[in-house]
């Protein structure tokens, strides 16, 4: 079966979902971006992950800045698709848009439903300290992510797993899901199932501010956040006045005043166990782990960080 269908994405983790469509045969009638954005340190216009995969595959892109108004849901509706794919768009889908496509919009969200309902499923699951997480192919209606959900398969989160890494594996198992989810719907052989009442959570969108290292916190929390925020925001802590980006640690035994070093080798006390450094980045500097980062900037044992 060949579909014709909308897909709607924008970062790099709704490109091979797009890829896998037209792998399949499926004809993609127009792709809807987020609009090209400043970036580098020109803040020269950059094309979005899937808007650049579309240009080179000959696909046409649009980037309204709304599907609001009734001219862009006229415009939308005359591609008369099959099926819309939603993957990490950006823009809400309003009612008419949802009901447009001859079979609907469905997106691939990054959890397992219910849980992580919301804008930052992976970097919420690692933060939380969930030992598994998944993705879903779902049906969309008017609700945050609270649509039935045809197929869903779970990922395990290992221990020392990154975001990168989960990102990744979750793109990597996301993408075939997707196209057998919606083939299988066309077809009639697979019926949405109506997500759970219980277990809600919600994957509220990252804040800067979460960024700032707070030593007050145990290890094991701390650790979290760096290898859930890092691409991204990122973590980062102080040592007088100088900002530091902290990409890499790991906790370990240890106690003392939270934000104290207890050796010089790079070890911090938190509020509950330690934290060793193992890569970070000074204010224009390029990354280095923490044999390299302690010759330019010691931390003798008792050196306070914020």
């Amino acid at each position: 079966m060949t579909l014709r269908l909308v897909f709607m994405g924008t970062p790099d983790f709704a490109v091979p979902v797009l890829d896998a469509f037209l792998k399949a045969g499926d004809e993609i009638a127009a792709v809807y971006s987020q609009p090209p954005r400043p970036a580098g340190r020109g803040q020269k216009l950059t094309p979005s992950p899937v808007q650049a995969f579309a240009e080179q595959h000959g696909l046409p892109v649009r980037h309204p800045v709304s599907l609001k108004s009734a001219d862009a849901q006229a415009e939308f509706a005359a591609l008369k698709a099959d099926a819309a794919i939603v993957v990490a768009y950006g823009l809400l889908l309003p009612k008419p848009i949802l009901d447009a496509p001859k079979h609907g919009c469905f997106n691939l969200h990054a959890s397992l439903l219910p849980r992580w309902r919301g804008a930052a499923p992976i970097q919420r699951a690692i933060m939380a300290g969930d030992l598994e997480t998944g993705v879903c192919a779902m049906q969309m209606d008017v609700g945050l992510d609270t649509g039935p959900v045809l197929l869903r398969e779970i990922v395990a989160i290992t221990p020392r797993m990154t975001v990168s890494e989960l990102h990744d594996e979750l793109v990597r198992v996301g993408a075939p899901l997707m196209v057998r989810a919606v083939h299988g719907y066309a077809k009639g052989q697979i019926q949405p199932q109506a997500q759970s009442a219980e277990g809600v959570t919600y994957a509220a969108k990252l804040l800067k501010d979460e960024g700032r290292i707070d030593w007050t916190k145990s290890a094991i929390e701390i650790d979290r956040a760096v290898r859930a925020l890092n691409p991204g925001i990122g973590t980062h802590f102080e040592i007088n006045g100088e900002r530091i980006k902290l990409l890499a640690a790991e906790p370990v035994a240890g106690s003392g005043a939270a934000g104290t070093a207890l050796d010089d080798t790079g070890k911090i006390a938190c509020g509950d166990g330690a934290l060793n450094l193992l890569k970070l980045q000074r204010p224009g500097k390029t990354p280095v782990a923490i044999g390299d980062f302690l010759r330019g900037l010691p931390l003798p044992k008792g050196t306070r960080v914020g």
